[in-house]
């Protein structure tokens, strides 16, 4: 059985889901206050085909969709999340106006350490809002954390592979 970590070879334990950052396009800043990433997933659908002579249905490969991405945080002053969704589709005095120009981004999505070094990045391709969520239920008799919400839809997502596991201390 091989090690789990090629550098920190004494390192046994996964990476926590809890540390993790959030760029929107080409920000060196991450999008302030994100608490949940929906996770990044992909599915091929089967072809399935038939041989002559061969009692076994064959499959192929077939197209590839990647799921919409979902983005939760807790509502603050900070209008990133609003201002995407507005170019998708935004009241102006009662009439709809978009913005197609600002609809598109690419994301970045960055697993951290312990010690908050980047140990895994996504590049989420051509991002667009498809949901926003400004305010959840409100309620009087609740505790909870009033949070906003986007989804995302994207056309891909791939692992940043220049990015090499850190050395811990």
């Amino acid at each position: 059985m091989s090690k789990p970590f090629t550098v920190n070879t004494d390192r046994y334990d996964p990476y926590k889901s809890f540390r993790f950052l959030v760029y929107f396009g080409t920000s060196t800043s991450p999008v302030a206050g994100v608490s949940k990433v929906g996770g990044l997933k992909r599915s091929t659908d089967p072809i399935e085909y038939k041989e002559g002579g061969n009692a076994i249905i064959l499959k192929g490969l077939g197209r590839t969709k990647y799921d919409a991405i979902t983005l939760e945080r807790g509502i603050t002053h900070d209008s990133d999340f609003q201002d995407w969704a507005d170019a998708a589709q935004v009241l102006d005095k009662g009439h709809p106006t978009q913005s197609l120009k600002k609809l598109r981004r690419e994301i970045r999505i960055e697993l951290l350490n312990e010690e908050g070094q980047p140990v895994h990045r996504y590049i989420v391709h051509r991002c667009w809002v498809s949901e926003y969520q400004a305010l959840p239920d409100l309620d009087a008799g609740g505790t909870a954390v009033a949070l906003e919400h986007i989804k995302l839809e994207n056309e891909g997502w791939e692992k940043d592979s220049s990015l090499t596991e850190p050395t811990e201390n």
